[in-house]
């Protein structure tokens, strides 16, 4: 009923339905509380963050069970509280990006030096979410004029927009698609990124691919900190789009709408989020409001 709606819920279907393969397995008819909270702590090395996100699946669930059937126990929120934490991100200096570029285009596989190589740079132009580059075909990538190209992007929920693009990244995807015709006459799927086969890539092979990128562009995590991610890229988007606009004296509240749109956010307040992610950012943006507080009378 959810997917009907639009939600996807790749990882919640998995675990809803490990957790019914569970109550099968005891032969339980129904959703108990004690069952629901055995199986969202069973990962006993994860963090109660984890736990809490079992959980929720699983009350989600029981509450529209229990409309079908009063015997089904819904699990209080006050279990496995946990307040939700966004690690900082890794912002990628103009360098490393040029360095990940680089170190793309020498795969040796033609192909999925090629493609490493087109996802890697629109992400890093565009802040797109991986997931949404790699979803589009080739009907949404609009290159016939590269001074006013565009992408139709299908991103969380299925809401698309369109997303325009700088000449010079319209100017590469044109070089990449020209390159990957060449590469792949007989495409088994309208994918606009290919792998050698001639399938859609996966998110994972890419992700395990920009791992080894990462060590061949000597980029490595600060210490403490987790490996710096593709995703990444995204945030180095938005951090630098923001710090631009800030340097440029740019209302930026004026503006965050805007980004928030361009970024495929539900609303400005998942845009906000940025204002904290770098100590640089933060900094621009207090700056900012002392200054604008000193001029009121």
């Amino acid at each position: 009923m959810r997917r009907s709606l639009g939600y996807q819920l790749r990882g919640d279907g998995r675990m809803l339905l490990a957790f019914a393969d569970r109550l099968d397995q005891a032969g339980q008819a129904t959703v108990t509380v004690s069952q629901a909270l055995a199986w969202a702590m069973e990962p006993k090395n994860a963090s109660i963050t984890h736990w809490g996100r079992r959980l929720a699946v699983v009350r989600l669930f029981a509450r529209h069970l229990h409309t079908l059937d009063p015997t089904c126990e819904i699990p209080p929120a006050g279990l496995l509280p946990a307040r939700s934490h966004r690690p900082t991100p890794y912002i990628y200096t103009d360098q490393e990006v040029a360095a990940l570029v680089h170190a793309a285009g020498t795969i040796a596989a033609p192909m999925h030096s090629a493609t490493c190589h087109a996802v890697i740079s629109l992400i890093a132009a565009s802040g797109l979410r991986l997931g949404e580059v790699l979803g589009l075909n080739r009907a949404d990538v609009n290159l016939d004029d590269l001074g006013a190209a565009t992408l139709t992007v299908t991103g969380k929920n299925q809401q698309t927009r369109m997303v325009p693009l700088h000449p010079t990244t319209a100017g590469m995807l044109s070089g990449y698609a020209a390159r990957r015709d060449r590469l792949c006459r007989s495409p088994a799927c309208d994918s606009f990124f290919l792998t050698a086969a001639g399938h859609r890539p996966l998110q994972r092979g890419l992700q395990e691919t920009f791992a080894k990128l990462l060590v061949l562009a000597e980029i490595q995590p600060p210490a403490g900190r987790r490996r710096p991610r593709i995703h990444d890229l995204r945030h180095t988007f938005a951090v630098n789009t923001l710090i631009g606009w800030y340097r440029s004296g740019i209302d930026v509240a004026a503006r965050l709408p805007l980004l928030a749109t361009f970024l495929g956010h539900s609303g400005p307040e998942a845009t906000y989020w940025y204002l904290q992610a770098t100590p640089e950012l933060l900094a621009l943006a207090a700056h900012r409001l002392e200054h604008r507080d000193r001029g009121r009378p």
